[in-house]
């Protein structure tokens, strides 16, 4: 029997092809419309259905570029199951290079909307119900707020089995348990029984090739984990993933010029210095050190803070030694990987 088509906002599409398909979210004040675009791959073959989404947040470009490369992978051509991607799902922050929406909101804390609430919790509502219900699992790409990066990770609910399963296979260097919070597509969807993976990786309006590189392989080892696309070409990780169970944010014990001595990905030791801040004069200066041995998991990448900026998240592992040879071997890995093509390095 052949498979049925996938229906998306009152379309088909048949199994074996492919479609870009514009869902309407809102009409600016001058007259001009605004889509949700979501580009599906209907495989011939029975599998599950899973979207791959960015932008939520308008200024975090790193996932838009992931998802670019993850559509242009040839192995796609012989996808079970159906690929739901949505490299932009805020369209207005994109264009005005923003984290939020017109109305000033930030649409990762209105889930699950509604049809009658604001701009915000109308796109949410639309994202949800076009796209999160009709699939299996997800996989929401992220970025650091603005001023800030973040090493390559992922996050997923505490104690849940099946996504720390798929987080290993997922193979970011970082594993991070972060719980639910209200408002956010993570735990609108858990309410209706879906899983998503949520992927952290470098800073706003900027791209880090590293974190690209960790995001692509990341989705694609996914998708061959759950027998939607063959193993040809997908690496598996070639160190074991670190699981934090906790983390701190170490911040600005007083405003000034900042200078760091450590970045993102690199481990530290109780009690070494990571950071100073001096007055403008250099006459007051102040130190932060390490408050236990762990991993930078994000960092500041401005020179210039006020008392209490976060400065450094440091997460804990469990094996320093074990954890320092791990993340080594997958960010090797991640730099030499003939997956990738020299000629996408930005």
């Amino acid at each position: 029997m052949a498979r049925a088509a996938f229906q998306i906002n009152g379309r088909a599409v048949a199994p074996g092809s492919q479609e870009i398909v514009d869902v309407p979210v809102s009409v600016l004040s001058d007259h001009t419309p605004v889509s949700m675009s979501v580009h599906v791959r209907h495989g011939k073959r029975d599998g599950p259905v899973v979207f791959v989404s960015a932008g939520i947040h308008g200024d975090e470009v790193i996932g838009v570029e992931i998802i670019r490369r993850v559509l242009n992978t040839p192995t796609l051509a012989s996808l079970r199951g159906t690929l739901l991607a949505v490299p932009i799902v805020n369209s207005f922050g994109f264009i005005n290079r923003s984290r939020y929406l017109p109305d000033r909101r930030d649409l990762n804390r209105v889930f699950p909307g509604s049809t009658a609430g604001s701009l915000a919790a109308r796109l949410a509502h639309r994202f949800l119900h076009e796209v999160v219900m009709p699939s299996d699992l997800g996989i929401d790409l992220h970025s650091a707020a603005v001023h800030r990066t973040n090493y390559p990770q992922i996050r997923i609910t505490p104690g849940d089995k099946r996504m720390e399963e798929l987080a290993r296979v997922f193979g970011a260097p970082i594993v991070m348990r972060s719980p639910l919070r209200d408002g956010s597509l993570r735990k609108a969807a858990r309410g209706l029984g879906k899983d998503i993976l949520l992927f952290e990786a470098g800073e706003g309006l900027r791209f880090d090739e590293f974190a690209i590189r960790a995001g692509v392989a990341g989705v694609l080892r996914v998708l061959n984990h759950l027998k939607m696309l063959p193993s040809k070409g997908i690496s598996k990780p070639k160190g074991a993933t670190q699981f934090c169970p906790a983390s701190t944010w170490l911040r600005a014990p007083m405003g000034g010029i900042l200078r760091l001595y450590r970045s993102d990905g690199e481990f530290v030791q109780k009690g070494e210095l990571m950071a100073a801040v001096a007055d403008p004069f250099g006459e007051t200066e102040r130190t932060i050190e390490a408050p236990f041995s762990g991993i930078i998991v994000g960092r500041a990448v401005m020179p210039i803070v006020n008392e209490g900026d976060a400065v450094f998240h440091l997460g804990r592992v469990g094996s320093m030694q074990k954890a320092e040879d791990a993340v080594e071997d997958l960010s090797a890995q991640l730099s030499d990987d003939p997956m990738f093509d020299e000629d996408e390095i930005i």
